[in-house]
């Protein structure tokens, strides 16, 4: 199979697990019956737990990618009513912006090219918002925001909070309750280390009362809370996913919970870039988060170029960057089931590279 055999470090999809895998290799069951809607419940249950969500929280499991749950959340929770002040820091960002133009949302742009907006409330006057929507870490660039300044600046002028959180949730903090967050946005194939295709909204009970109506069969959030009532989905779901998603969240459960899994991504960053120390590389923000390092070269190298180096010599796959930012940066993941044997195969591949 084309790169199968390749240490893989981009940033979703992430190295998944032998008891993933093995889930995946199986017949794909029967799903409209009690057992079925007993795996989606206590898919719902793992992650309002580990969200710390308020009750009357709701999960919705959509089968898309994390693109879709950004647009349906566009399009189910803000309307014209709405003043949005949409954070723009990147690729990511300016998805968002773009989602709340082709639907019509009044909104500002919030441009992010340093801080992490810690000190957000000295740039924007909060009352003049309905909404804050952000991506809590921008991941074309690696740079993560400040969750609990952004909440208490919502929860202070009242906005509706959405993140998302798909680049950061099991490998960095992240509270509802202590962050103020109404919406979070999660997908399955980073942190979570899962194949792509299932996407999940978790709504608090403010987000869930702003519900309008939509003009939308398949994104009608409406649906899936009636639906979800009884553990189902109101269309085919990425069934044999969801049955990887409840394996890995017990398996999170079995590790030591949430706040030991994202340990485990600090340790793998932190020793990452300790070992890269002395290459002609630096970090392209100073707010990474644990799920990934963003390098620049320093030495005349095109980011482009160590890329494409990494992968044809030494089977070692990192993430690129696109347009401006092409030669500029690259891209490691920490996320998914790693070690420091895994980790040391990009590190050896660094080192050989710089010594040719």
């Amino acid at each position: 199979m084309i790169y199968e055999d390749y240490a893989i470090f981009t940033p979703g999809p992430v190295k998944m697990s032998q008891e993933i895998l093995a889930i995946g290799a199986k017949q794909t069951p029967y799903f409209r019956n009690s057992e079925f809607s007993q795996v989606v419940h206590r898919c719902e249950a793992y992650l309002l737990k580990m969200l710390n969500a308020p009750t009357g929280s709701r999960v919705i499991f959509l089968t898309a990618s994390g693109t879709a749950g950004m647009e349906s959340v566009v399009m189910n929770l803000l309307g014209a009513e709405d003043h949005a002040l949409v954070v723009n820091g990147g690729g990511f960002g300016a998805r968002f912006v773009d989602l709340c133009e082709s639907y019509h949302v009044p909104h500002d742009v919030l441009p992010v090219t340093e801080g992490n907006l810690s000190d957000i409330e000295r740039w924007v006057r909060g009352e003049e918002y309905t909404a804050l929507v952000l991506n809590a870490h921008e991941t074309s660039v690696g740079h993560l925001y400040d969750l609990p300044a952004i909440g208490a600046f919502c929860h202070k002028h009242n906005l509706l909070n959405i993140v998302d959180a798909i680049s950061m949730f099991v490998t960095d903090p992240i509270d509802m309750q202590q962050h103020h967050i109404d919406t979070v946005i999660l997908s399955s194939q980073k942190g979570l280390a899962l194949p792509p295709g299932l996407t999940m909204v978790v709504l608090n009970p403010k987000a869930i009362a702003k519900i309008g109506e939509v003009q939308s069969h398949y994104f009608n959030f409406k649906n899936y809370l009636k639906d979800g009532e009884r553990g189902q989905t109101p269309y085919t779901p990425a069934v044999t996913i969801l049955l990887q998603l409840l394996a890995r969240l017990e398996q999170i459960e079995r590790e030591g919970g949430v706040e030991a899994t994202i340990q485990r991504a600090k340790e793998m960053a932190t020793y990452f870039r300790e070992q890269i120390k002395g290459l002609p590389l630096r970090a392209y923000t100073p707010f990474m988060p644990n799920a990934m390092t963003t390098l620049t070269p320093t030495d005349g190298w095109g980011a482009s170029e160590i890329v494409h180096a990494l992968e044809r010599d030494a089977k070692v796959m990192v993430c690129p960057n696109g347009g401006a930012l092409q030669e500029t940066i690259f891209r490691v993941s920490h996320m998914g089931e790693m070690d420091r044997a895994y980790v040391d195969v990009l590190v050896d591949a660094l080192r050989e590279l710089y010594a040719h």
